[in-house]
């Protein structure tokens, strides 16, 4: 253990068998050792890794730091004066694909005195981010009295299009543990139909932009509402999230995984319908995957009256409207997409292996083994074409085997005889080794948080 400007440096590794079919499934015999780079940490959220194996990380009080393979050092690049309300901060960070030229990085922050969520580029110059080279490109809508979800991870894909998750930004109050529906006058930020369901609105999407040279954006091809559709906005990819708080882009397929936290609802309700679950995603194109009328496989919610306690209908995932009248959108929505995998907070039946408690969860990357890489750190062939999905409540890692449509073939757990401790953010670095965040054992002032590299015992 070693101090350094504050900061405690650990080298430490553990050591666990992975083998055969009792373990995960995966054919022949690997061991993996876990080792801590970097601890005393606030708050960790997202990391992003550069082409020369550097970790840049942001903490969601503002500090974006980075990790140095050479040093093995954590240096404080700058501190950004965000506004640290209830689920919101410095949410997401990710480095331009050109970085090591741009030395450009994205950033997904709230700020102080305005009343929004921004997604910016910084440039880094030398051992400090510049604040002054701040370019805004996308400004999401807050409130002075904060909604649950947020959302903020960020991440490119391999023709340079950078995505953005942001929640619903609705209060869960009052619903039971469904949907919140409430179209009462003055309940509006109880309504998730004028956020998740509304396609003239950012929040409840993944968004997806081009980023340009002078540090505004295009729109790429094959978002969900062509440039110029009324009552939509064309930065729209996914429609119909919760709260989509991480997600990758798989740099082969295209895919975007991610992971969405749902309601908390026990038990199905005859007056409203489906129980709460969490879903893992999968899209190939752009796509509503439900949210606030369906959750899960496409099980529906009833409209409800919560003046009257009034159920109304089942939603009809095949032809979803949006007659609430928070709605600016569009009313007729794109049929749901179900999700790849789902679960609620008890033992799943269609999916067991999730096990069973709080819920919260996250998508990682796609591994792709490579032969001509010379490391000894890369994940081994049996890896190879399987996502890696982790749970921030339960503290699991998995990893998850699709068929060349995307379907679910197998999921296995990974390392379980681990506990992370509740895992936020995963990347694979150039070396072919896991890197994550752990964010700690409690929700906010963790004195536990690091983060650590896995990778198999030489």
């Amino acid at each position: 253990m070693r101090q350094t400007a504050g900061i405690t440096l650990v080298f430490l590794t553990l050591t666990v068998p992975l083998s055969g079919p009792a373990a995960d499934g995966l054919p022949g015999e690997t061991s993996f050792e876990k080792v801590v780079l970097a601890t005393n940490l606030t708050e960790p959220i997202q990391l992003s890794i550069s082409g020369q194996g550097e970790v840049y990380f942001g903490e969601r009080r503002g500090a974006v730091k980075r990790w140095s393979p050479s040093s093995s050092q954590v240096t404080t690049l700058a501190t950004l004066p965000t506004f640290t309300g209830p689920e919101d901060g410095l949410l997401g960070l990710a480095l331009d694909p050109g970085f090591t030229t741009n030395r450009w990085v994205y950033i997904f922050h709230s700020a102080h005195g305005v009343q929004e969520n921004r997604v910016s580029r910084f440039t880094v110059d030398g051992e400090r981010l510049d604040l002054a080279s701040e370019k805004v490109l996308l400004r999401i809508p807050t409130l002075p009295r904060k909604p649950n979800h947020s959302g903020g991870g960020l991440a490119f894909d391999a023709q340079g299009n950078l995505y953005a998750s942001t929640g619903d930004y609705t209060f869960i109050n009052d619903s039971g543990g469904y949907t919140p529906l409430d179209e009462r006058p003055g309940r509006e930020t109880f309504d998730s139909q004028r956020t998740a369901a509304n396609s003239n609105d950012l929040r409840g999407k993944i968004l997806r932009i081009h980023p340009e040279p002078d540090g505004s954006y295009s729109i790429p091809r094959g978002n969900l509402f062509p440039p110029g559709t009324p009552r939509t906005l064309p930065e729209i990819y996914i429609l119909g999230c919760r709260n989509p708080f991480r997600f990758s882009v798989d740099s082969r397929t295209g895919w975007l995984v991610w992971g969405d936290v749902g309601p908390d609802a026990l038990e199905p309700s005859p007056e409203r319908g489906a129980a709460g679950f969490d879903e893992f995603n999968l899209a190939k194109e752009a796509g509503n995957f439900g949210w606030p009328y369906f959750v899960a496989d496409n099980k529906p919610y009833r409209r409800f009256d919560f003046a009257t306690h009034t159920p109304g209908p089942l939603f009809d995932p095949a032809h979803p409207v949006n007659n609430s009248p928070n709605n600016t959108g569009v009313h007729d929505l794109p049929p749901a997409q179900p999700a790849l995998i789902w679960y609620p907070p008890g033992i799943s039946t269609r999916f067991p292996q999730m096990g069973s408690g709080a819920r919260s969860a996250m998508a990682g990357p796609i591994y792709h083994y490579e032969p001509e890489l010379a490391s000894a750190r890369k994940f081994p062939r049996e890896f190879d074409g399987r996502l890696f999905l982790f749970e921030w409540e339960r503290g699991w890692i998995k990893t998850a085997q699709l068929s060349k449509e995307g379907h679910l073939e197998r999921l296995d757990p990974f390392l379980p005889d681990l506990t992370f401790k509740r895992p936020i953010s995963m990347s694979f670095g150039p070396d072919g080794a896991l890197y994550l965040i752990e964010w700690g054992t409690a929700w906010y002032n963790n004195t536990d948080a690091q983060i650590v590299r896995v990778q198999p015992r030489g």
